[in-house]
Order: structure tokens, then C-alpha cells, then sequence
């Protein structure tokens, strides 16, 4: 009797000392435990695949996994968000998300997907707006932009990254607060676009400070998003500077499965803010232009409400709301 009372004993004491390791310490103990397929819905050499390599070097770092990049692009990122939700809903499939293409694309009602499909656990940073012209070019400055396409209406072409996209809703804001009409060209990404600005294919871009930084050399920016003047660009004024209430650009962030369980959804989204506060991490989006945002799943409904307020005003603009 004396014998199976002590292994009673040791057995409990076991169990006790097993959930508390699974109770204490790294509240990732259990996940990641192989690697992360990480979907990208744009081509590789933009912005969403930048920042995704980013985040990659920090992950192994932290998980000792790999966070595998894979690149999906098509239809503005629509392709992929359309299969967000065929995909397991275990953590090891995540969707890199954009603002505003999330709300403006069903509006248009020709994507297989609704906002609402897709739940997003997490908004990480976002990119500046900026206008950048290439280096030969004879705008010299946000005026003379606003000057010649009041001067020749439709005849000043602005490239940007996708339809109903951040820099298509940023070129409409142009038209609006400028009093003008330009002609948007989309590329379905910023790398692809870059070719045509640079060899003079078009008028200018509307992009981001990333673009303006990666192409420092063969570009010229005139006018930026921010709140303050860009530490890298402390020549170029801010649209506020000019008179203009413009502060925005592209948000990006990672969405799950909607089969995903709720403490899944927070176990990634907890994740990502963390990566989020690496010193590397931050000093690498930092340099390539990348604000940082730390928008975690308990924020997510309020920040997508208010979000969609702000983008359904434009979408009356670009005829997207009837």
C-alpha cells in the first residue's frame, strides 16, 4: 500500500510540474514548433515582400523556424485573399494583408472575397504616401505638378501599385485636394513599376518613401505623408507643409484562416507585435522607410471601423459606391 501511495504522489507531482513549465516562462513554448508558410500577395521586390524578409530574420532568431516566404500575385492581391480561408486554420499559414485594397476591392464587386472574410490579427506598420518623380524629370516640385495638370487635364500619368490600392486612393486624394485630373497606370507592384518611372514611361509615381529611399539615386521625392519631414529627406516637405491635411498611406499586416481558433488569433498577433519590437527589426524598417504600427487583434475592430470610414469617402471618389 505504502508503495502505490508514493508513486500516487510522484505521479501528481509530475502532472503539477509539467503544466506549470507549460504554464510558465515563453508563452510560445508550444507554437511555433515547425515552419510558418507565410503568403505574400504581390510580386517579389515591393514593399509587402520587403518588410516579409524582414520579419523572416527576427522569427528565426526568436522560434529557431523559418517563416517561408511565398509569393502569390495576382488581381491586386485579390488572388490570394480569395484563398485566404481554404487554407488550415493551425497558425502555420499566414496572409500578409493591405490597407486599403481590403475594403476598396469588394466595393468594386469582381473579387472573390469580402472584408469581412478576412480576419486580420494584426497591423504592423504602414508606408508613407509620397509623390516621386525620377531624377531628369522637370518637376522640380509638388507645384510644378499641380501646375502642368491643370494646364494639360489627363495628360500627367501616375504610376502606382494595383487598382483600388493605396497608391490609387492617394492619386484620387491628389486629384481632390489639387483640383486636377491625371491618368492613374497601374503595375500589379512596386518593383514593376519602377522601370517605367525611371526610363520616363511616366509622368511620376505616387508610392512611398521606401521607393524614394531604394531609389535614391535615380529618383527625386516632392511631397511626403508624415506628420514631420523624413530624416532622410529633410529637403522635402510634408503634405501638411504644404497646406494639405495628409497623413496616410499603405497599412500591412497578417491575417489568419477564419477556421483559426480565437487564442490562435492572439498567439499570432502577439507574435507579430514582438517581432515589432526588435531593436534590428525596428532600425531595418526604420532605414528602408517603414513606419511602424503596433495594431494587435484586441485593437483590430475599432482600427478597421475607423479605417473603412476613411476609405469609403474616397471610394465615392473613384466611383466605386454608387
Amino acid at each position: 500500500m505504502k508503495s502505490i501511495a508514493i508513486r500516487v504522489v510522484l505521479k501528481s507531482l509530475f502532472v503539477v510540474g509539467v503544466l506549470g513549465a507549460l504554464g510558465s516562462g515563453d508563452s510560445y513554448a508550444a507554437f511555433p514548433d515547425k515552419p510558418v508558410k507565410y503568403i505574400i500577395p504581390f510580386a517579389p521586390g515591393g514593399e509587402s515582400d520587403i518588410a516579409g524578409r524582414f520579419q523572416q530574420l527576427v522569427f528565426k532568431k526568436k522560434f529557431n523556424q523559418e517563416l517561408i516566404i511565398e509569393s502569390k500575385p495576382g488581381a491586386g492581391g485579390a488572388l490570394a485573399w480569395s484563398q485566404t480561408n481554404t487554407f488550415p486554420g493551425d497558425g502555420y499559414t499566414w496572409m500578409s494583408t493591405n490597407l486599403p485594397h481590403l475594403v476598396l476591392q469588394p466595393m468594386e464587386g469582381v473579387v472573390q472575397y469580402k472584408t469581412e472574410d478576412i480576419q486580420n490579427v494584426c497591423f504592423y506598420h504602414y508606408t508613407p504616401d509620397a509623390i516621386v518623380v525620377r531624377t531628369e524629370s522637370p518637376f522640380k516640385t509638388y507645384q510644378d505638378v499641380v501646375k502642368a495638370a491643370k494646364a494639360m487635364p489627363g495628360a500627367v500619368t501616375i504610376a502606382g501599385s494595383g487598382t483600388n490600392s493605396a497608391n490609387h486612393v492617394a492619386t484620387e486624394r491628389f486629384n481632390g485636394v489639387a483640383g486636377v485630373k491625371t491618368t492613374y497606370v497601374p503595375f500589379k507592384g512596386t518593383g514593376d513599376l519602377v522601370a517605367s518611372l525611371i526610363g520616363g514611361h511616366v509622368s511620376m509615381a505616387m508610392s512611398y518613401v521606401t521607393l524614394a529611399i531604394a531609389q535614391k539615386s535615380t529618383t527625386r521625392m516632392l511631397a511626403v505623408a508624415t506628420e514631420n519631414r523624413h530624416p532622410q529627406f529633410p529637403d522635402v516637405p510634408t503634405f501638411k507643409e504644404l497646406g494639405i491635411d495628409w497623413v496616410d498611406g499603405a497599412y500591412r499586416g497578417i491575417a489568419l484562416p477564419k477556421s483559426a481558433t480565437p487564442e490562435l488569433r492572439k498567439q499570432v498577433s502577439d507574435i507579430c507585435l514582438d517581432i515589432n519590437k526588435d531593436p534590428d527589426f525596428r532600425k531595418r524598417m526604420a532605414d528602408g522607410g517603414f513606419e511602424l504600427v503596433d495594431i494587435g487583434v484586441d485593437k483590430m475592430q475599432a482600427f478597421m471601423a475607423e479605417r473603412t470610414k476613411a476609405y469609403t469617402e474616397v471610394a465615392k471618389r473613384m466611383g466605386l459606391m454608387k
